[in-house]
């Protein structure tokens, strides 16, 4: 993947929050894995005043400015802090000016991967409610990966990578990038294919033996390849008949990098995001990347 190297490497979106400061812990281990630059991002929102409060303008963009160096800088040490005696290839920091989501979204067109918290704080404090996380993982342009501020605090890094597989392919890239990642962390990869993505496998319980058959000849025929390429990779296979999104969220629990597709076999061509990472997303507490497929 360092192959690819890009100009941003890996972007970090911060904003001083403790979900930021989770991404940032992460994203700072990740650029070493890759060994590739990270990069710090702040995002200064436009200032819409008007009479009699417009006099305030000035000021308030003066402190924008000043908190957003005040942010870089903590972050910048929040990721010497993070690496220790491993080396980064680069810090670099950026400040942009206008919507979040747009500015991100920018970025990602020359970033390695996007790294955000679960949700952040807006510039007077209040909790965005995790809106720029999940417009990055609708309209970035590169793998968006969603860091939780609890979860990340407890992570075992002998823990294994977790991937949902199921043909499409978005799931295909996200294969691709989870043998990776768990090749650069020197840990398993636990595979997960799940026979429907919705409960109308009635008779799974009479003929779950040749359903659960299918499903482990889908894996065979997907992880082939990988399997050569990665000879490193013990891989754990796990065939599930209904409903992937709780599969994942649960199996997730013991992994330190569930990585999904943005979209499934139910997915179409453009489709923004599908259910099974969307509930991802939104519900594991561990680290969780969204790939996209061009």
């Amino acid at each position: 993947m360092s192959d690819n190297l890009t100009g941003y490497g890996i972007v970090v979106a911060v904003d001083g929050s403790p979900e930021s400061d989770a991404a940032t812990r992460w994203a700072a281990l990740e650029a070493v894995l890759h060994h590739v630059p990270i990069t710090l991002v702040h995002v200064i929102a436009p200032v819409v005043v008007s009479w009699p409060v417009a006099y305030l303008q000035g000021s308030y963009s003066a402190w924008q400015e000043d908190n957003a160096q005040n942010v870089l800088r903590q972050s910048q040490e929040l990721v010497s802090k993070s690496v220790g005696k491993a080396d980064v290839a680069q810090v670099r920091t950026e400040v942009r000016h206008g919507n979040d989501i747009a500015e991100l979204t920018d970025v990602s067109r020359n970033a390695l991967m996007v790294v955000v918290g679960t949700r952040g704080m807006g510039a007077i404090g209040r909790v965005m409610l995790g809106s720029v996380s999940s417009g990055l993982v609708h309209h970035a342009h590169c793998p968006v990966a969603v860091i939780h501020a609890t979860g990340s605090q407890t992570l075992d890094s002998n823990a294994p990578v977790l991937v949902g597989i199921d043909g499409s392919p978005a799931s295909e890239a996200a294969t691709a990038m989870a043998f990776d990642e768990a090749s650069r962390r020197g840990v398993g990869l636990v595979a997960v294919h799940a026979l429907s993505d919705v409960g109308v496998l009635t008779d799974l319980k009479t003929d779950w033996r040749e359903y659960e058959n299918q499903g482990h000849e889908v894996l065979a025929e997907r992880l082939a390849g990988w399997c050569e390429r990665y000879p490193d990779v013990e891989v754990r296979r796990r065939v599930v008949g209904e409903h992937p999104a709780r599969w994942l969220i649960e199996e997730s629990q013991r992994a330190q990098l569930a990585v999904v597709g943005s979209h499934g076999r139910g997915g179409f061509a453009g489709m923004l995001l599908g259910s099974v990472s969307s509930a991802l997303t939104q519900q594991a507490q561990n680290p969780v990347l969204v790939v996209r497929t061009s």
